[in-house]
Parts: C-alpha cells; sequence; structure tokens
C-alpha cells in the first residue's frame, strides 16, 4: 500500500517596499509557490504561481524553509537547499528578480563549492545599501575519514553580491565548528550591516551561540590562515553538553532605539543541579556579547522555534507551544525595551503545522504561520 507523502509546510515570507507580505513555499505536489497579500488586506491571498526549479528537490521541513528577501532596484530572491542523493548534503539554490517578484530567472547555485557535502540551512538579508548577504552551514573543512584530526561540528560560510544575486564575491569563512542543523538567524543593525547568530560548538561539545558582524563585501575578508580556527563571540552560556544537532536555531533583532541586539533561543542549562531546558531571551552589546542581568526565561516550559523582533521600544518574541493535539502560536509583548513583558495569545490550530515565521519592515512587524489548511498572518505591531 503507498502513503501519501506528508506537505512540507516550512514557509519563507518577506514584506516588499510597498507593503505588500509574500510568501514561498511547497504545495501538495511539492512544486515551490509564490503568493502575495496587499498590506490593507493582509491574509487575502493572491493566487499561487509556480516557480520554475527545474525539478530539484526542496528542502521545506522546520528549520531548513524556502526564503524570499527583498532589495532596492527591484531585486527581490528566492533562495532553497537542494538535498543532494547523500545523506545530509545539498547545494544552496537562488532564483532572483530584478522586477519586484514578478519574474524570476532559472535557478542557480550560490556557493562556489560544488563538492557533494552540506551547503545547507542558509539564511539571506540585504543590508542598508543593497548588498545581499548570503550564510549557509558548510562541511568542506572535514578532512577525509581516518585522515588527520577530528573536525568538529561544520562551518558557517557565506559571501556577497552587490547586484542582487546576479554576481557574487568568493566564499569566506565566518566561523569553524558550528552546529550543523539549526537555522542562522541575522538581522540588520543599527548603523546599516548585518548581524548573525548561530548554535556554536565551543570545545568538544558544548553546543552555545556565536555572534558575528558580516563583512560588507566577500574580497574583504582576509583568509585564515593554515590551521587557525574563526572563533566567533560567545553570546550565550547555558553549558550545554550534548554531542548532537537540536534543529533549533535562535533568533536576533537589532534594538533600533540604542545599540545592541535582542535575541532568543532553546537550550538546556543547570539549574539548582538540575537540567533545565527552555527558550530564554536576552539583549546583546553591540559586539554580540550577553548582557547577563537580562536573561529572562520565556514563561512557557513549551515553548518551541522562537523568534524576535524590535522596532524603537517595542519587542515582540513569538513562539509555538503545543500539547500533543494543539499546537498555539504565543507572543510576549514589551513596550520598554524587554524590561517587562505581557503574554498574548495569537492563535491555535490541530495537526502538522509550521514553526512561526516573523517579518518586518520599519515598524510593521508580522508573524506568519502555516498549518495544513492555511496560512494565517498576525500583525503584532501594535
Amino acid at each position: 500500500m503507498k502513503h501519501a507523502k506528508r506537505i512540507q509546510l516550512a514557509t519563507g515570507a518577506a514584506l516588499a517596499p510597498d507593503g505588500r507580505l509574500w510568501v514561498v513555499g511547497l504545495n501538495d505536489r511539492g512544486q515551490m509557490f509564490l503568493q502575495s497579500s496587499p498590506a490593507q488586506a493582509l491574509g487575502q491571498w493572491s493566487a499561487p504561481v509556480i516557480l520554475n526549479t527545474q525539478q530539484d528537490e526542496i528542502a521545506a521541513d522546520g528549520e531548513s524553509r524556502p526564503k524570499m528577501a527583498f532589495g532596492p532596484n527591484g531585486w527581490a530572491v528566492v533562495t532553497y537547499t537542494q538535498p543532494l542523493p547523500k545523506p545530509y548534503t545539498g547545494f544552496v539554490r537562488m532564483l532572483r528578480s530584478a522586477d519586484g517578484g514578478q519574474s524570476f530567472s532559472a535557478p542557480f547555485t550560490v556557493h562556489q563549492d560544488r563538492q557533494e557535502i552540506t551547503h545547507r540551512f542558509e539564511s539571506i538579508l540585504f543590508d542598508a545599501q543593497g548588498n545581499l548577504h548570503t550564510l549557509w552551514i558548510d562541511k568542506r573543512d572535514l578532512p577525509p575519514k581516518g585522515v588527520g584530526p577530528k573536525y568538529i561540528g561544520a562551518a558557517v560560510y557565506g559571501n556577497v553580491s552587490k547586484d542582487g544575486g546576479a554576481t557574487f564575491g568568493p566564499d569566506y569563512k565566518l566561523a569553524d565548528h558550528s552546529c550543523e542543523c539549526c537555522r542562522i538567524a541575522m538581522s540588520n543593525t543599527a548603523d546599516g550591516k548585518v548581524a548573525a547568530v548561530w548554535r556554536h560548538v565551543f570545545g568538544e561539545q558544548t553546543r552555545d551561540h556565536g555572534f558575528a558582524l558580516l563583512p560588507v563585501a566577500s574580497s574583504t575578508v582576509s583568509s585564515t590562515a593554515q590551521g587557525q580556527t574563526k572563533i566567533p563571540v560567545r553570546s550565550t552560556f547555558d553549558n550545554w553538553q550534548i554531542n548532537a544537532c537540536p534543529h533549533h536555531g535562535p533568533g536576533l533583532a537589532s534594538n533600533t532605539s540604542q545599540t545592541g541586539f535582542y535575541m532568543v533561543w532553546f537550550g538546556i542549562r543547570k539549574q539548582d543541579g538540575q537540567d533545565v531546558a527552555g527558550v530564554r531571551y536576552a539583549r546583546l552589546s553591540a559586539t554580540g556579547e550577553p548582557l547577563l542581568n537580562t536573561l529572562k526565561a520565556i514563561p512557557d516550559p513549551r515553548a518551541e522555534h522562537a523568534d524576535v523582533l524590535s522596532y524603537k521600544q517595542r519587542v515582540v518574541v513569538a513562539w509555538r507551544s503545543s500539547d500533543g493535539s494543539t499546537s498555539t502560536l504565543k507572543a510576549w509583548i514589551s513596550e520598554d525595551e524587554g524590561q517587562s513583558f505581557s503574554v498574548k495569545v495569537l492563535g491555535q490550530t490541530q495537526g502538522p503545522n509550521d514553526h512561526p515565521r516573523l517579518v518586518q519592515r520599519a515598524e510593521k512587524m508580522l508573524v506568519v504561520w502555516r498549518d495544513t489548511k492555511e496560512i494565517k498572518v498576525y500583525d503584532v505591531s501594535q
């Protein structure tokens, strides 16, 4: 008996310069679609448009989802990970538009390295100057089996495009020893740059988080000397000892009214001798160090896959909470830069559903949540 293939619900979302909300995902036939919704009627979707992905297999589950981003000059890009025949391998693929998403190119591979290895879990963001930054998890630094010292985890690699994805600078390494299967969070900074945070392996098996500011151009990155390890700023200190990937990446938002960042993440830490799992929140300095007096636990022991947005004094943390049959979408909202929060229930659903996806353009902040029936939109701007 042949079983129907489960629909992959992981969906990307982006706000266009005109305020229109776009989503990209897979339909029940595994085809990549685009839909959009006007700013004045969020949740009223246009007819889906099927993109030509040249029959690529596409990852669209959990931490690995299609993504979309808008830049200046009518530029728009869609990315996804194309799984390859070997387990845990893939290519990062992109389609680009020069007319605001009305038409797209054929898909192409973003990175220069074409080995059948891990290039997965990509993230994309345009900076204030219109440079397109792409980061991904990469395993090109692993030695052949049985050769040399063990390489722990994977690495974070990236590149920069100054023309909306038409051309790219060289691949560069941002950090050695990242976690293998967690999403990378990116955020624009108050001074026009891009910051990133990801789950990182410190030492042999301590899984906390690393932070870095991205270079403006790939060519400005100095090469790493042979044997030298690129170590990021450490942004969390759960000291979680685990020799496996939790498939649970962080969220990051810039503090636009001051300096620094807001961060949310999942981890396990010792409290009174006990392992305590949970989603936590803290502020980071402008260089990524945690401000320890701001650390708070999300007030929901079932919280998972949280993300964060901010604008001026308003901070919004959204997450999914499940009791096994019902999933509840919740928000934790602050009007004083994270000093105090209140909880708000946004919605509920039964059955399979995606992680909440947070999108922002200036003061407009939205939570997009897809289940097997529909794509819901929640405005958390005020």
